[in-house]
């Protein structure tokens, strides 16, 4: 990258300060962020017209503005079936085509990301790169030549399950870890050949190693905790997190009720997860899936009460993890809005980590997997 970025310059100009000497205003340097899991859409608006493709996705002026003040580069996308009634393949063929138009709609300020390349020029055009994902391999049925199908629509991401159990195995609800089946291994087989980023979040333990060992490819968790510092069922073991990083993947910590039990979790809970990420994994494959979008909630009394509606639905649909309370918003109080990116580089920075490091958390280590597996899609 050109724009080379000093997140520790404030503490420079202070040090100047203290000297007696002028502070030498820094330079507006733009780092590279990726979000491994997000969203861009502003959940202040209702539910319905964030799931809709003839209201925009959600994705209205402010929500845009937010996102580019943000400094976004790029983020993954969740899009076709993940649970829930309807043919999973065909909501999944559906959501491709409905998002390619959208994303085609909106080229003033989005790019869809079929190489890293792709969100390198977002980034030095000021737009956002969208990376298609999905978090379910379900719409595979019993066809892996599937993942062709949506490779060639643009899908760069596909997590192999959701909470529960399908096809390919079980996911991290599952009490019976069922590894990955026959038909797994053909999936990530496909996954490979296609040039698809394996994403191991939600998955049970035996599944996540399973296709660890399996893959010929570098893997990701775009989306996880670490369970040695909050045993729950939705953050990976150390054990888990050590193979995808020795086969030169990543594994993105997100902004979720899971980095605490039995409170709401705040950024100290983050970084917390973060560090132990990096002593596992070394600091090379660590960086953020937020599960969560930029905008601000303005009404947090109104959010709570569709808050409390969500997990009771997810609840009795039987997808719901240890963790998720109507009490305990899914994202991090003192680190929402569109400054948490650069706040959590400078709360890092405090830290005592180094600017380097902390360019790979934002962006730059999700852009070497990245690199390596859509090389040649």
């Amino acid at each position: 990258m050109t724009d080379r970025r000093i997140f520790l310059h404030g503490a420079a100009a202070a040090g100047l300060a203290s000297l007696g000497m002028p502070a030498i205003a820094a330079p507006k340097l733009r780092p590279l962020i990726i979000d491994a899991l997000g969203g861009i859409d502003n959940t202040n608006l209702p539910a319905t017209r964030r799931e809709d493709a003839a209201s925009d996705y959600g994705i209205d002026a402010r929500s845009m503005a937010d996102a580019k003040a943000s400094g976004l580069s790029a983020f993954n996308m969740t899009i076709g079936y993940v649970f829930g009634s309807g043919d999973p393949y065909e909501k999944s063929v559906a959501d491709v085509r409905a998002w390619n138009a959208f994303i085609q709609k909106k080229s003033a300020d989005l790019l869809l990301v079929r190489s890293a390349g792709d969100i390198r020029r977002a980034h030095a055009e000021r737009r956002i790169g969208v990376i298609l994902g999905f978090q379910n391999a379900a719409m595979m049925g019993k066809d892996a030549r599937r993942v062709e199908v949506f490779a060639k629509g643009g899908v760069r991401v596909i997590q192999l399950t959701y909470n529960g159990p399908n096809q390919l195995g079980d996911g991290a609800m599952v009490p019976t870890n069922r590894g990955l089946t026959p038909f797994g291994h053909d999936v990530v087989a496909e996954l490979n050949r296609n040039r698809i980023l394996v994403d191991l979040s939600h998955s049970g333990e035996q599944i996540c190693l399973d296709a660890s060992d399996a893959s010929k490819s570098p893997i990701i968790i775009s989306h996880t905790g670490c369970r040695a510092v909050a045993d729950l069922p939705r953050n990976k073991t150390d054990k888990e997190l050590r193979m995808v990083a020795e086969k030169g993947g990543f594994v993105g910590i997100y902004f979720m009720p899971f980095l605490a039990i039995g409170r709401q979790p705040l950024a100290a809970d983050l970084i917390a997860h973060i560090e132990h990420a990096i002593h596992v994994c070394g600091e090379d494959h660590v960086g953020i899936g937020t599960d969560g979008s930029v905008p601000q909630i303005d009404n947090m009394a109104a959010y709570l009460t569709g808050l409390e509606d969500e997990v009771r639905q997810r609840r009795a649909a039987g997808i719901s993890a240890p963790g998720e309370r109507p009490d305990i918003v899914p994202f991090l109080p003192d680190l929402m809005g569109r400054n948490k990116f650069l706040k959590l580089a400078d709360l890092l920075a405090k830290r005592g980590h180094s600017s380097s490091r902390i360019e790979k958390i934002l962006g730059t280590n999700f852009l070497r997997v990245a690199d390596s597996v859509w090389s040649h899609a």
